[in-house]
């Protein structure tokens, strides 16, 4: 089966449905009544600056929080009841995502892929994103690029129907970074469905089929990033974001 290939089930529904999702912490409204949702098979993307929301919601999308208001279904299931269930279905990138310094390349995509019942066999995984070079080499003498590659084939080892990407490019050089867009280019061209967390708003201009434009726990906007410039009457998403911005203050 290739790479995030949808089951039947998946294909007659909505991959990811979000309704009215609020988290507060303390006082503060971290997201506050998000509402979106994510097509089978299409790369969704959810940009802002840092503290908008993104990672929040992220978290409240793979059973890692509990929202404290709203409905979040991943494959027609609830995160928080059902994390266990859907970690075999969903692949995550994390931003704060790290290994052991000793670990080798080939060792950790060798251990990942035992913790699924439908794993990609882990050399295959290993070959088509440029690590077979790599496979001796320690997580901690690996570049920026080289570590984030090793990272998304991690979220990818398992088979997923979904693939979650939290700032997948931050601290990339430009020539790691494009080479990075390149990898998520083709996991939609596999079909697989992608949630990619950005604050680079080239980044997800590039790459998504639809966005939600966050801003201080809101969606501010939603459509194809051609759909949002068009309606601010900006050049570029992020133009569109301080846009919009501006006239929600």
């Amino acid at each position: 089966m290739p790479y995030g290939s949808p089951s039947h089930d998946a294909l007659s529904m909505e991959a990811i449905e979000v309704r009215e999702l609020r988290k507060t912490y303390g006082g503060t409204h971290a997201v506050d009544g998000v509402t979106f949702t994510v097509r089978t098979g299409e790369t969704f993307g959810l940009v802002g600056h840092n503290g908008a929301g993104k990672t929040t919601t992220v978290e409240c999308l793979i059973g890692l929080r509990r929202p404290d208001g709203g409905t979040v279904r991943v494959l027609g299931e609830d995160p928080a009841r059902r994390r266990r269930a859907l970690a075999q279905r969903v692949g995550a990138q994390l931003q704060e995502s790290s290994l052991p310094e000793r670990i080798k390349v080939a060792e950790a995509l060798r251990m990942f892929g035992s913790f699924y019942k439908r794993a990609v066999d882990w050399r295959q995984v290993m070959e088509r994103w440029g690590l077979k070079p790599l496979a001796r080499k320690a997580f901690g003498d690996l570049s920026g690029g080289q570590k984030q590659r090793l990272m998304l084939a991690l979220a990818l080892v398992g088979d997923p129907e979904v693939v979650v990407l939290d700032e997948l490019t931050t601290g990339l050089d430009p020539i790691a970074r494009r080479e990075t867009w390149r990898l998520v280019k083709d996991l939609k061209t596999a079909g697989t469905t992608v949630v990619l967390v950005s604050h680079y708003f080239d980044e997800t201009e590039a790459l998504c089929d639809r966005v939600a434009v966050l801003a201080r726990g809101r969606v501010r906007a939603m459509g194809s990033p051609s759909e949002i410039i068009a309606g601010t009457g900006t050049a570029s998403l992020e133009e569109a974001y301080f846009a919009l911005e501006g006239a929600d203050r």
